[in-house]
Protein backbone atom coordinates (compact mmCIF):
# COMPACT_ATOMS: atom_id res chain seq x y z
CA UNK A 1 0.00 0.00 0.00
CA UNK A 2 1.10 3.52 -0.65
CA UNK A 3 1.55 5.96 1.51
CA UNK A 4 0.80 9.58 0.57
CA UNK A 5 3.40 12.55 0.34
CA UNK A 6 3.41 15.86 -1.04
CA UNK A 7 6.34 17.88 -3.47
CA UNK A 8 6.21 21.57 -3.62
CA UNK A 9 8.47 23.60 -6.53
CA UNK A 10 9.12 27.27 -5.95
CA UNK A 11 9.47 29.19 -8.86
CA UNK A 12 10.99 32.85 -8.92
CA UNK A 13 12.63 34.80 -11.85
CA UNK A 14 15.87 36.78 -11.69
CA UNK A 15 17.33 38.71 -14.57
CA UNK A 16 14.84 36.88 -16.88
CA UNK A 17 15.67 33.29 -16.26
CA UNK A 18 13.18 31.16 -14.59
CA UNK A 19 14.90 29.67 -11.39
CA UNK A 20 13.41 26.57 -8.95
CA UNK A 21 14.44 25.56 -5.46
CA UNK A 22 15.87 22.54 -4.90
CA UNK A 23 17.21 20.94 -2.11
CA UNK A 24 19.61 18.26 -1.77
CA UNK A 25 18.34 15.40 0.36
CA UNK A 26 20.85 15.02 3.85
CA UNK A 27 18.65 12.47 5.27
CA UNK A 28 16.01 9.51 4.94
CA UNK A 29 14.40 8.16 1.50
CA UNK A 30 17.06 10.00 -1.51
CA UNK A 31 19.34 10.57 0.39
CA UNK A 32 21.77 12.96 -2.02
CA UNK A 33 19.29 13.41 -4.44
CA UNK A 34 18.38 16.87 -5.78
CA UNK A 35 14.34 17.10 -5.04
CA UNK A 36 11.76 19.72 -4.41
CA UNK A 37 10.51 20.24 -0.86
CA UNK A 38 8.06 17.85 0.61
CA UNK A 39 7.28 14.52 2.67
CA UNK A 40 5.16 12.89 4.06
CA UNK A 41 1.36 13.48 5.22
CA UNK A 42 0.53 13.20 8.45
CA UNK A 43 -2.51 12.13 10.86
CA UNK A 44 -5.44 13.20 8.76
CA UNK A 45 -3.63 16.58 6.95
CA UNK A 46 -4.31 17.52 3.59
CA UNK A 47 -1.54 17.48 0.98
CA UNK A 48 -2.01 21.50 0.84
CA UNK A 49 -1.78 21.40 4.94
CA UNK A 50 1.52 19.16 4.75
CA UNK A 51 2.87 21.00 1.66
CA UNK A 52 2.74 24.44 3.43
CA UNK A 53 4.40 22.50 7.11
CA UNK A 54 6.88 20.38 5.23
CA UNK A 55 8.09 24.13 3.01
CA UNK A 56 8.19 25.80 6.70
CA UNK A 57 10.23 22.54 8.32
CA UNK A 58 12.90 21.81 5.17
CA UNK A 59 13.47 25.73 3.97
CA UNK A 60 12.50 27.83 6.80
CA UNK A 61 10.17 29.93 4.06
CA UNK A 62 5.97 30.29 4.61
CA UNK A 63 3.78 29.83 2.12
CA UNK A 64 0.02 30.53 2.08
CA UNK A 65 -2.30 27.67 1.34
CA UNK A 66 -3.68 29.88 -1.09
CA UNK A 67 -0.65 30.54 -3.53
CA UNK A 68 -0.17 26.71 -3.75
CA UNK A 69 -0.58 25.71 -7.18
CA UNK A 70 -1.70 21.70 -7.46
CA UNK A 71 -0.01 20.30 -10.55
CA UNK A 72 -0.84 16.87 -10.70
CA UNK A 73 -1.05 13.52 -8.67
CA UNK A 74 2.82 10.78 -9.38
CA UNK A 75 2.23 7.10 -7.79
CA UNK A 76 5.56 5.56 -7.47
CA UNK A 77 5.83 1.53 -7.06
CA UNK A 78 8.95 0.13 -5.81
CA UNK A 79 7.95 -3.72 -6.59
CA UNK A 80 11.49 -5.10 -5.17
CA UNK A 81 10.62 -2.29 -1.47
CA UNK A 82 6.69 -2.06 -1.78
CA UNK A 83 7.29 0.26 2.04
CA UNK A 84 8.53 2.85 -0.13
CA UNK A 85 5.71 2.91 -3.07
CA UNK A 86 3.93 6.79 -2.63
CA UNK A 87 1.45 8.54 -3.98
CA UNK A 88 2.29 12.06 -4.13
CA UNK A 89 0.62 15.75 -4.85
CA UNK A 90 2.49 18.01 -6.78
CA UNK A 91 2.25 21.80 -6.37
CA UNK A 92 4.44 24.74 -7.62
CA UNK A 93 4.56 28.32 -5.56
CA UNK A 94 5.30 31.77 -7.00
CA UNK A 95 5.23 33.19 -3.89
CA UNK A 96 6.49 32.91 -0.28
CA UNK A 97 7.97 34.64 2.97
CA UNK A 98 11.37 34.49 3.64
CA UNK A 99 14.36 33.15 1.94
CA UNK A 100 15.34 29.38 2.07
CA UNK A 101 18.47 28.35 4.09
CA UNK A 102 19.73 25.04 4.92
CA UNK A 103 18.11 22.39 7.31
CA UNK A 104 19.15 19.66 8.91
CA UNK A 105 16.86 17.77 5.93
CA UNK A 106 17.59 19.71 3.18
CA UNK A 107 20.65 22.05 1.38
CA UNK A 108 18.25 24.21 -1.08
CA UNK A 109 19.74 25.92 -3.90
CA UNK A 110 17.85 27.58 -6.95
CA UNK A 111 18.39 26.39 -10.20
CA UNK A 112 17.23 28.08 -13.70
CA UNK A 113 14.87 25.69 -15.17
CA UNK A 114 16.30 25.14 -18.66
CA UNK A 115 19.02 23.70 -16.62
CA UNK A 116 17.91 20.95 -14.07
CA UNK A 117 20.18 18.94 -12.59
CA UNK A 118 18.30 15.85 -13.97
CA UNK A 119 21.35 13.61 -13.25
CA UNK A 120 21.19 14.22 -9.92
CA UNK A 121 17.49 13.47 -9.19
CA UNK A 122 15.02 10.74 -9.00
CA UNK A 123 14.93 8.96 -12.46
CA UNK A 124 11.39 10.18 -13.29
CA UNK A 125 11.82 13.85 -12.55
CA UNK A 126 13.31 13.92 -16.28
CA UNK A 127 10.05 12.49 -17.66
CA UNK A 128 7.57 15.14 -15.69
CA UNK A 129 9.27 18.25 -14.00
CA UNK A 130 9.88 20.40 -16.88
CA UNK A 131 6.43 20.03 -18.21
CA UNK A 132 4.81 20.30 -14.31
CA UNK A 133 7.64 23.79 -13.96
CA UNK A 134 6.17 24.98 -17.37
CA UNK A 135 2.91 25.51 -16.61
CA UNK A 136 1.57 21.80 -17.29
CA UNK A 137 0.03 19.07 -14.96
CA UNK A 138 1.04 15.40 -14.20
CA UNK A 139 -0.71 12.24 -13.75
CA UNK A 140 1.57 9.24 -13.90
CA UNK A 141 2.34 6.04 -12.35
CA UNK A 142 6.56 5.05 -12.41
CA UNK A 143 7.73 1.57 -11.35
CA UNK A 144 11.25 1.60 -10.55
CA UNK A 145 13.40 -1.64 -11.00
CA UNK A 146 15.16 -3.91 -8.69
CA UNK A 147 18.16 -1.20 -8.32
CA UNK A 148 15.68 0.71 -6.58
CA UNK A 149 16.46 4.35 -8.85
CA UNK A 150 15.94 3.11 -12.11
CA UNK A 151 12.22 3.63 -13.82
CA UNK A 152 11.64 0.26 -15.75
CA UNK A 153 7.63 1.27 -16.67
CA UNK A 154 5.87 4.61 -16.96
CA UNK A 155 1.60 4.68 -17.34
CA UNK A 156 -0.17 7.92 -18.09
CA UNK A 157 -3.00 8.21 -15.45
CA UNK A 158 -6.01 5.95 -16.33
CA UNK A 159 -4.01 3.90 -18.76
CA UNK A 160 -3.17 0.55 -18.20
CA UNK A 161 -0.44 0.69 -20.74
CA UNK A 162 2.96 1.27 -19.82
CA UNK A 163 5.18 3.09 -22.08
Amino acid sequence: MAYDVCVTYLLREVDGRRQVLLGRKKTGLGVGYHVGLGGKLEGSETPVEAAVREIAEEARVEVHPADLEARGELLYLFPHRPVWSQRSSVFVARRWRGEPVETDELDPAWHDVDALPLDAMWDDARRWLPGVLAGGHVAATYTFGADLATVVSEAAAGSSDPR
